[in-house]
């Protein structure tokens, strides 16, 4: 798994994608989609193996430039942690309802333990406010009410970041690229949010908490302090000074 999911890239892209439907209906007369994205077979298909080498390239361009600041790759940390409201069993229900709430999102990973039996799972669906879940996979094992539940994931905004990367690069190669071999102007909006939280953390004005920082000025972390450049620097404090 990389900083993102394929959740992420299925609707980064698909805001940019015009809904259409095939002109001929299959044997059972529903006129299926035009995209896909995933296992199956379709027309205009991206696979899961060429979305997570998209990923992996943009993970490898976020890791390279952060290097200087931060020891990569970054690791997932925990971000909040409850427990389960209610008694599971999978054979009935495999909603998961939450102790307390929580801004839960699809696409979202956490950990369900019991201290005995540990699953890892993505959340499908959330449902009533967001203090209850469904996950992507089954669940394998019963649980019973107080089991530790731990969402986790990589810091503030490296998820955002992969990301946009990736589905500029997917959109350009298999949406524009087709009829022009120039970038689209949504592949640049794209990497432009991206570089732009990039410089944000080059800049010191995003700090990647429970990440392992390197260099001189991480002495003393309880600085204030901004990375700026040197005094006479001319380098442009934009998007262009990572490209």
């Amino acid at each position: 798994m990389g900083y993102c999911t394929e959740t992420d890239i299925t609707k980064t892209i698909a805001q940019a994608l015009t809904s259409a439907t095939a002109n001929t209906s299959d044997d059972l007369g529903t006129l299926g989609n035009l995209l896909n994205v995933g296992n199956t077979l379709d027309k205009n298909l991206i696979s899961t193996d060429n979305i997570n080498y998209y990923i992996q390239l943009a993970d490898s361009e976020i890791d390279g430039i952060l290097s200087q600041l931060y020891s990569t790759p970054f690791c997932e940390k925990v971000d909040f942690e409850t427990s389960l409201y209610s008694d599971l069993d999978p054979s009935n229900n495999n909603y998961i309802v939450l102790e307390r709430y929580c801004p839960l999102a699809v696409g979202d990973i956490f950990l369900l333990t019991d201290g005995t039996n540990e699953e890892r799972h993505e959340i499908s669906e959330v449902v009533s406010g967001g203090d209850t879940f469904e996950t992507a996979t089954d669940i394998q094992y019963s649980f019973v009410a107080g089991a530790r539940i731990l969402r986790v994931a990589y810091p503030t905004p490296i998820r955002f970041i992969s990301a946009r990367i990736a589905s500029a690069n997917i959109y350009d190669k298999y949406f524009s690229s087709e009829s022009s071999p120039n970038t689209s102007q949504f592949g640049e909006s794209l990497r432009g949010l991206a570089y732009d939280r990039l410089n944000d953390v080059l800049s010191g004005t995003i700090i990647l908490h429970g990440q392992h920082r390197i260099g001189r000025r991480f002495y003393n972390p309880n600085l204030v302090e901004q990375y700026s450049l040197p005094t006479g620097g001319t380098i442009e404090k934009g998007r262009k000074q990572i490209k």
